[in-house]
């Protein structure tokens, strides 16, 4: 079992991990071995997660989410085939702790006071006599 958060644990059979060629530079060494990580995750036949998790965990997805509901992570960052598969775990089980987290409470409209009013207009008007004296003065001939 796979501990995500509490009330949320995945079985170890749910993320499928594959390795695959790594892209980039690396000489010889990366033509040659698989050291690059796909994880795949079933979002949408996952039965570990409730229903609220999973909608928000479609909607931090974005195109990492196949049209299947299939979640996929390519980890690439390490030479080594075992630290890529803790990397893409580990991105894997944040993802799913960030889509855990309740939404935050909608923003509630609120309007300026009074006073803030006119506080700001006051502040407008000294502005504004301040740079009403820098300029040249209007000769009235």
């Amino acid at each position: 079992m796979i501990e995500v958060t509490a009330a949320i644990s995945l079985g170890d059979d749910e993320p499928q991990v594959r390795a695959v060629r790594a892209s980039g530079p690396g000489g010889q060494h990366v033509n040659k071995v698989s050291t690059a990580i796909e994880l795949r995750f079933d979002v949408r036949g996952s039965p570990s997660l409730p229903e609220p998790v999973r909608a928000r965990l479609y909607k931090l997805s974005g195109n990492r989410l196949t049209q299947e509901g299939v979640l996929v992570l390519v980890a690439q960052e390490h030479r080594s085939q075992e630290l890529n598969r803790q990397a893409a775990l580990a991105r894997l089980v944040d993802l799913i702790r960030e889509a855990a987290k309740p939404p935050p409470p909608p923003r509630k409209k609120t309007r300026p006071t009074y006073a803030s009013k006119l506080r700001r207009l006051e502040g407008k008007a000294k502005r504004s006599g301040v740079k009403a004296a820098r300029a040249r003065p209007r000769g009235d001939d």
